[in-house]
This record gives C-alpha cells, structure tokens and sequence, in this order.
C-alpha cells in the first residue's frame, strides 16, 4: 500500500459514489457542526454588547434569542422547501439565480463563499484560542496548531464524505449530549427553585441594571444572529444524502435546526436565571458565558471540563460544514461555467479535491494573515450567511408567485417575512460593524461576481470556437515535417527518430553544437542513422547542426522550428521531443530538464501549425 493510500485511503471506483451518501445522523455531523458550534459565541455575542445594561442584560437575552429562534424557524422553513424544489443542491445559488436572475445568484454565491472561508478561520482560531487560554504555555504556538488542524481536516475531508462523519461524529455527539444534560439540570434547578437556582461556582457579578436603547437592542440582535450561520448547510449538499434524498436532507435540516433552538433557549434562560451576563473580551477578568453557565449548573469539577473539552472540539472542528459545502457550492458553479471545470471533478475518494485544496489554501492565508487570531472577523462572516438568507427567501416569494395557488400564497408569506427580518439583520450588522471591517466583504462580492462573469464569457468564447457540427476534413493531408531534437546519441535519441520516421518520410535531426565540440554525431551520422533508414526505405533522415557560439541551446531550437513553418506556409511541422523520465521524483534534481522547457517554449510560442510529441524513455536505475 503507497504512502498517498494510508493518508486518504483506496481509490474510489464512481460506482461506489451511493456508499458516499449519509443519512440524518451522519448528515448532522457533516453539514451541522457550523450551526451547533455557533451556540458558543451566538449569544455570547449578544450579551456582550448588552454589557453598558449590567443586570437589565439578562432580561433581554430571553427575548432576543427567543427573536432569534423565530427567524431560525422561518429561515428553516424556507430551506424546506428550497430542498425539494431545487434538489440538485447549490442552496442559495441555485434559488436566486433561478428566480431572480444571474446576477443575484452570482452574488449569494460570492456570499456564500466568503462566509465559508471565514467559517474555517474563525471556526479553527476559536478553538485553538479556547484551547491556549486553557494552557498557556502553548500561547506562543497559536498559528501552527491551527495550521495543523486545518491540515489535519483537510486530510479527514479528502478521505471522502462518509468517513469525515465517522471520524467527526464522536466530539460532535458528545457535544450535543453534554450541553443537553447541562441545560436539562440547570432548568430542572430553575423550575425548583421557583426560578432562583443557587450558582455552584460563582458567576461574574453584573452591574446596577441601565436603560436600554433600541439601537442597542438591534445590534445585539444582530449580533446573536451569527448562531444561524451555517443552517443554509444542507440545502447546498442535497445530493450528498441517501435516497429519497430530499426526504433525508430536509429532516437532517429540521433535526440541526431542532437542536439548535433547544439549546439558544435553553442558554437564554438559564442566563437569566443564573444571572448570567457577558464579560469584557481580552481582560484578565474574562470567563465565557458558557464556561459560567457550566459551572453554575455543575460546578467546576469532571462535567465542567468534559463539556469545555466538547465545546472546544466543536468549535474547532466546525470547519468541517464548510468543506463539505464549499467544495459543492462551486462544483455546481463549475457545472453553470462560472469556475474552471476542475471545480465539477471528482478525486481519488469521490470528494471535490480542487474545492477543498482551494478553501484550505484561502483559509490558511486568513489565518496566516491574522496570526490566528481573528476575533474581528467573528462577526464579519454573519454578512454573507445573511446575504444568501434574504436572497434565498426573496427567491422563494418569487417562486411561489409563479407556482400559484393557496398554499403557494401562504409560503410565500412567511418567505416575505424571512427576507424583510433577515434583510433588517443583515443592514444592522453592516451598518454597526462597517467599520471594523465588513467593508471589506462588500468590496470582495462584487470582485467575485465580477470574477466569475469573466470565467464565464471566457468558458462561453472557447465553447463556441471549439464546438463543430462539420464531418472530418481529410483532403490535401500530407505527412508532416519532422524535427527531432538531438543534444547526443543515446537510447532516448534512438526512440525519438524511430518514432519519428515512423510518421514521415521527411526527417531532420536537429543538433546544436556548441564551439570547441568534436563533431561525433556528423561523423558518425550516417553509420548510426541516414544509411539503415535508406536500406529500410525509411525516407531521408537530415543532420542539421546549428553552432551556438554562446550556448543558447533551446533559443536555437525554437528559432529553427519557427523559420521552418514560416517557410512552409501550407505544411505541418512535428517536433518530436525526446523525454528521458526519472524513476523516483528526487532524481529529477540530477537532470536537466530541458526537454519541458523546449515544450513549454514551443507552446508558448503558439505556432497553430507546429505539434509537439513527447517520446519518453523511462529509466530503470
């Protein structure tokens, strides 16, 4: 078994794709991770910029996330029926472009994108940063943890769907059970204790309680909107699920959202029954709300740390919904020619290798850029989540206004009111973080868009300039001139011209010979080639030696193969490229490469009537 074999497994015959498929279970490890994970920081993100309220901040965390909950439910409700609809997967894409034209599908794609990559960064800095805050001697190797981690999901994902839901699906159950049984005791306290519970590990004191403004209000709505990022997951990989894989997409969709708003609620509740409010981000005095809620309810003995460990595994691991995703997302753009058709190919596990070698690459450069830690781009990634939201919605009015008929009206007013409160989300957050940095998303979709339109027009120029209807012209063919190029006589030499006067009878050697040479190969030319092709009728084989007085072996070359089909304006000229090919990778450092240089040079040169073939000798030693 080869080394690339033990790292991502055996090859994957198409035939195999239907063992790819998940179910609901598995479907929830793959495309939920994003969503579950985001109950560490969705209200979190509220509270903390409901701090200026002191204690009247856990009295509005119920009625925001009970807000939030609502539009989740909406939102849900409307990738129900986007998945049967458009069961062939691309979500937000496929909806938008479909109902409200091209562009607006190119720019939820755009969204979609940047949202992905930044779900990486931020996803795997967020742990990382949870994880070094725990052990602080590993402070100082913050950015290669994460790069290790994002290598070490990249090589699960490259492994092929079926096998990133089993290998992920340990932390992401331990996950949900572990916040399930926190939840479930701390409510049974509240309920108790008539609302009141005890705090067992004592919890950050708040301020006297301030008024609040509607502004403030809005924005922590806003920014406890980011626990709905990656809900639009599933409607983007349809075809990843068993059959009937609408069926099985749409309950996954419904069991992610379903856990999801259990624990918002439950979160939101306990906080304001434990009193619980955010603390400042970066002082010593920092606790996240959730490590306090844990304690609260458990103490701060085995089941605060298995659940913490659940959380940060989460966290870091939630990557994972975006390759999955990513990769689908632009292999039906490929398909649509708005990306290279590299997009739309299937790799050795069946999985989108380009799209995931690509979202790790762009990912990585964040994290590099950032040095892991990209606390301000935390809310910039809700942007395009929201985007593809109100386009998606705003699609889905346009399509039941098409379809018709009463329940058709009554779907598309509940889409209506998803577009206008995800469309007053997503103003908030850019208007309150335009600033910090959601400029920056507004400039890059555009770019993308404009990107993609130009991939498109392009794939759409060569469609047309290639595709023919006509029969094979075969008139006036004749054999072509060919040139060999011959740096000294060898085993690869002999196969090249044996090769060559195979294909026509009109053969030049082409040698340049550099001053102080002794002239073997005229000496011995005709012994060694010009006589046993004329005794085998084998048409004439020339010796054309060029001097190069200053060594410019592949100019030469290049140079006479181009005065030769100049002067041959009707003909076709071969040259015939010997190519001597290593064994093993590392001994291509021992060797010039010069006949992919000359190759490359040819091409480059972009001669229509000049052809380049390659004979390879391949070395046994």
């Amino acid at each position: 078994m080869s080394l690339l074999d033990k790292l991502l497994g055996r090859p994957l015959p198409s035939a195999e794709d239907i063992d790819q498929k998940v179910g609901p279970l598995a479907g929830v490890v793959v495309f939920g991770l994003d969503a579950l994970g985001s109950t560490a920081y969705g209200p979190e993100a509220a509270l903390t910029l409901l701090i200026p309220l002191g204690a009247a901040a856990t009295h509005w965390v119920v009625p925001i996330s009970f807000s939030i909950i609502l539009l989740l439910a909406i939102v849900c409700f409307s990738y129900l029926q986007t998945i049967p609809a458009y069961p062939e997967g691309g979500g937000s894409y496929q909806v938008a472009s479909h109902n409200l034209g091209s562009t607006w599908g190119l720019i939820a794609a755009a969204a979609l994108m940047i949202d992905y990559v930044l779900t990486v960064a931020v996803g795997i800095s967020a742990g990382v940063g949870a994880l070094v805050s725990a052990i602080p001697t590993w402070q100082p190797h913050t950015l290669g943890i994460a790069l290790a981690l994002l290598v070490i999901i990249t090589i699960i994902n490259l492994r092929g769907l079926r096998e990133s839901s089993t290998l992920l699906a340990l932390p992401t159950y331990l996950f949900v059970a572990c916040m399930f049984g926190v939840l479930t005791a701390g409510l049974w306290k509240s309920i108790a204790s008539g609302g009141h519970p005890a705090a067992i590990a004592q919890v950050h004191p708040l301020s006297a309680a301030q008024a609040a403004s509607a502004w403030l209000i809005l924005k922590a709505f806003a920014g406890g909107c980011t626990a709905m990022t990656g809900v639009e997951a599933v409607s983007n990989g349809v075809v990843a699920f068993r059959e009937p894989h609408t069926k099985t997409a749409q309950r996954t969709l419904m069991l992610i959202a379903g856990i999801l708003a259990l624990m918002l609620a439950g979160v939101a509740i306990l906080c304001r029954s434990y009193g619980i409010g955010a603390t400042e981000p970066g002082t010593a005095e920092y606790e996240s709300v959730l490590s306090q809620l844990i304690g609260a309810v458990s103490g701060k003995g085995a089941v605060y740390y298995v659940t913490i460990a659940s959380i940060l595994s989460v966290l870091a691991l939630q990557a994972d919904t975006a390759f999955a995703d990513f990769p689908r997302l632009c292999s039906v753009l490929a398909k649509d020619g708005y990306l290279p058709q590299g997009f739309a190919n299937r790799g050795r596990r069946l999985a989108f290798t380009l799209g995931i070698v690509v979202l790790t690459v762009l990912s990585g450069s964040i994290l590099v850029m950032f040095r892991a830690v990209t606390d301000r781009l935390i809310p910039l990634f809700a942007v395009g989540a929201f985007l593809a939201f109100t386009l998606s919605q705003a699609g889905m009015v346009a399509h039941w206004r098409r379809e018709g008929g009463r329940h058709a009206r009554k779907s598309a007013f509940v889409n209506g009111m998803g577009t206008t409160a995800t469309a007053g989300a997503l103003v908030i957050i850019i208007v309150s973080k335009f600033v910090e940095g959601a400029w920056a998303t507004l400039l890059l979709i555009p770019a993308i868009v404009l990107l993609m339109r130009t991939i498109k027009r392009h794939r759409t120029m060569v469609a047309q300039e290639l595709t023919t209807t006509e029969a094979l012209p075969v008139e006036h063919l004749c054999p072509p001139i060919v040139v060999v190029p011959v740096e000294q006589w060898d085993r690869a030499t002999q196969r090249a011209l044996r090769f060559a006067l195979s294909i026509s009878k009109n053969v030049r050697a082409l040698h340049v010979e550099a001053e102080g040479q002794n002239g073997e190969l005229r000496k011995k030319w005709a012994e060694w080639v010009a006589d046993p092709a004329a005794r085998c009728g084998l048409g004439t084989a020339e010796l054309v030696v060029l001097p190069s007085p200053y060594r410019a072996v592949l100019q030469s070359i290049v140079e006479y193969v181009t005065d030769l089909a100049a002067k041959n304006s009707e003909g076709h000229i071969a040259v015939i490229v010997p190519n001597v090919v290593e064994r093993h990778w590392y001994h291509r450092f021992l060797h010039q490469q010069r006949s992919e240089l000359l190759t490359a040079l040819l091409v480059l040169h972009g001669q229509p009537r000049i052809s380049i073939v390659n004979v390879p000798w391949y070395l046994q030693v």
